[in-house]
């Protein structure tokens, strides 16, 4: 497997889909909320490709049932993390922490043997994304929210390279990205919401459906945004290795530092810059390695 000039535009444009569901959820007054909203439209949306792709093999179920578990942890870790700091600050770990993860991972599990220049892009993608997303002050922020935030961005770090690997391997299990990627949004769209739901408690939760309802106007643009970005990293892994497209799609940080900046009026700092070049340099070293 190599990774051929369209799939990286196919993996760039999965970020960029990536970083704008991500910055909708941030801009959110109930994070939880739209979180399991954005992701429970997506059995809408999930049922008719259903229905076009046919159910994937059997072989990939035991991936898919591993996969929805497994989500349900990220999308508490993701709206916890939003909760307590800025897009600019727990969108980069999250993101540039997993494809280090992955590779170890699949080297392991998958058996992807990955060349001394694809090592060096991975290790260079995920410097860049720290450097581009977090300032000094920021990584010097260990107490108070941005403590929580850091938390619940390092823990998602480690849920984002276990799912990754499992549904590489479940894809790869399917023989179709779209048949793998529509049961995924059938499965784990709604028990994250019907679990905050549940926990809001009777009283809290007729506030919570007419939040829902208002925020439906909008979320579905997340909803196809998500569905979107992951079928197109899905669709990749089965045409190069699951590591280089872990790594490759971790450039979505660039599109969300942008929207942070220009819609969510966070701070760009100087040293970003650096962290862009380190970004190039490592998306270089994929395509050669």
């Amino acid at each position: 497997m190599t990774l051929s000039t369209p799939v990286i535009l196919a993996v760039l444009v999965g970020a960029l889909l990536h970083a704008s569901w991500n910055a909708l959820i941030k801009s959110a007054p109930d994070k939880a909320l739209d979180t399991g909203l954005v992701h429970s439209l997506g059995v809408l949306f999930a049922l008719p490709l259903l229905a076009v792709t046919g159910l994937p093999a059997a072989a990939a179920w035991p991936f898919l049932a591993a996969s929805t578990l497994i989500h349900i942890g990220y999308y508490i870790a993701l709206a916890g993390a939003y909760q307590h700091g800025d897009l600019g600050l727990t969108y980069p770990l999250m993101r540039g922490c997993a494809p280090l993860l992955v590779a170890l991972g699949s080297q392991g599990l998958i058996g992807e043997q990955l060349s001394p220049i694809a090592w060096a892009g991975v290790l260079a993608i995920c410097v860049g994304v720290l450097v581009l997303g977090l300032s000094p002050a920021q990584l010097h922020a260990v107490g108070g929210q941005h403590g929580k935030a850091l938390r619940f961005a390092l823990c998602n770090a480690a849920i984002i390279a276990v799912y990754t690997v499992v549904d590489g391997l479940g894809v790869r299990a399917a023989g179709d990205a779209g048949a793998y990627v529509a049961a995924l949004f059938v499965l784990d769209g709604l028990p994250y919401l019907l679990l905050v739901l549940w926990r809001r408690g009777p009283a809290g939760r007729a506030a919570a459906f007419a939040y829902l309802r208002r925020r439906a106007r909008v979320a579905w643009l997340g909803t196809l945004a998500s569905l979107g970005s992951y079928a197109i990293a899905l669709w990749a892994m089965t045409r190069a290795p699951v590591a280089v497209v872990a790594a490759l799609r971790e450039t979505s940080v660039l599109f969300a530092v942008l929207i942070g900046t220009l819609w969510l009026r966070e701070p760009f700092g100087a040293h970003r810059a650096v962290g862009v070049l380190a970004m190039v340099v490592g998306v270089m070293a994929l395509r050669a390695g």
